[in-house]
C-alpha cells in the first residue's frame, strides 16, 4: 500500500505518472468537488477517460469529495438536503471508479462554540456518515480539519465513530497550523483517528499550498510529533504540479520527513 499520495495534473500526465512511479505514490484526484461536474455526467465519464489511458486501475488511490458550501449539520432543511446530495454524488463517483477513499471536509463554523450548536454538528453528522459508511463499504471516508480552531470537535466526533471500519479523520496539517492551537496539541488529540494527512506549506497567515519546505511550518516537527504519537497513515503532498511536487518530496527525502527516511538510507522506493 502506498504511503505517498499526489494531486495528478491531466494536463501533464506523463511526468506525473513518472514521478508517481519513482517515488511509488498513487493520486489523489481533485476533480470532482466542483459543482458544474458533479452535475455533469458526461464530463464525468470523460475526466475518468483521460485518466485511465494512464492508469490500470484506481483502487489505491483517493479523491476530494465535495465541500463548498457543504454544510450536512445545517438547521435549513434546503440546504441540509443539497448537502446531502452533493456527498451522494461524490461517494457515487469514487464507488464507479473503485476508488479507496474519498475526503470531505468539517463543515463548521471556526470560532462558533455554541455548545448547541457543536452538538448538533457531532449528531448530525455522525448519524448522516454513519449511514454513508454501511452504504458504501469499500470506500474509506475520510473528514478533513478546515479552518477549525483547535481539534477537539472533530476527535468527538471520531470517537462517536471509533466502530465505524471505513471512517477516520484526515489531519490537514497545513490548515491546522493556520489556528493558534499547537501542532502537539492537533496531533496527540487526533493521533488515535487518523486514517489519512494532507501536508503543504504556508506563511503561518494564509492556506497557499506552497511546496514542502517552502513556507514557514516546522516540518522537523510534524515529523518528530508523527513519529511519537504512533501514526501510520498516508500522505497526499496536497501542491499542484510536477515541479512544486518535485521540490516537496526531494525536501521530504533530505530531511527524512514522514513517511520518508533520511536521504541516504536503503529504503527502496516500494518502501516509502
Amino acid at each position: 500500500m502506498s504511503k505517498l499520495y499526489l494531486v495528478p495534473d491531466r494536463k501533464d500526465m506523463e511526468r506525473m505518472c513518472s514521478l508517481a512511479a519513482e517515488h511509488g505514490c498513487a493520486f489523489e484526484y481533485n476533480d470532482f468537488f466542483i459543482p458544474k461536474i458533479l452535475d455533469d455526467v458526461k464530463e464525468q465519464e470523460r475526466i475518468t477517460a483521460d485518466y485511465r489511458k494512464h492508469r490500470e486501475s484506481f483502487a489505491g488511490d483517493t479523491m476530494h469529495g465535495a465541500f463548498l458550501d457543504v454544510t450536512i449539520h445545517s438547521d435549513d432543511p434546503l440546504i441540509r438536503n443539497i448537502s446531502t446530495l452533493r456527498v451522494r454524488q461524490s461517494m457515487e463517483i469514487a464507488q464507479g471508479m473503485g476508488l479507496k477513499g474519498v475526503v470531505f471536509h468539517t463543515g463548521r463554523l471556526a470560532g462558533f462554540r455554541s455548545p448547541e450548536y457543536l452538538r448538533n454538528w457531532r449528531d448530525r453528522n455522525m448519524a448522516f456518515f454513519a449511514e454513508i459508511a454501511d452504504q458504501y463499504p469499500a470506500q474509506q471516508i475520510y473528514m478533513e480539519n478546515m479552518f477549525d480552531e483547535a481539534p477537539d470537535i472533530l476527535a468527538g466526533l471520531a470517537e462517536k465513530m471509533r466502530d465505524v471500519k471505513n471512517f477516520g479523520v484526515c489531519l490537514d496539517y497545513a490548515h491546522a497550523m493556520l489556528s493558534k492551537c499547537p501542532g502537539r496539541e492537533w496531533i496527540e488529540t487526533l493521533a488515535p483517528y487518523i486514517r489519512h494527512i494532507h501536508i503543504n506549506d504556508n506563511d503561518l497567515q494564509n492556506d497557499l499550498h506552497l511546496a514542502v519546505g517552502a513556507g514557514k511550518l516546522d516540518w522537523q516537527e510534524f515529523d518528530r510529533l508523527i513519529r511519537q504519537y504512533r501514526v501510520e497513515a498516508p500522505v497526499l503532498v496536497e501542491v499542484k504540479g510536477v515541479e512544486a511536487q518535485k521540490e516537496s518530496l526531494q525536501y521530504m527525502k533530505r530531511y527524512g520527513i514522514y513517511p520518508m527516511g533520511k536521504e541516504g538510507e536503503d529504503r527502496d522506493a516500494s518502501a516509502i
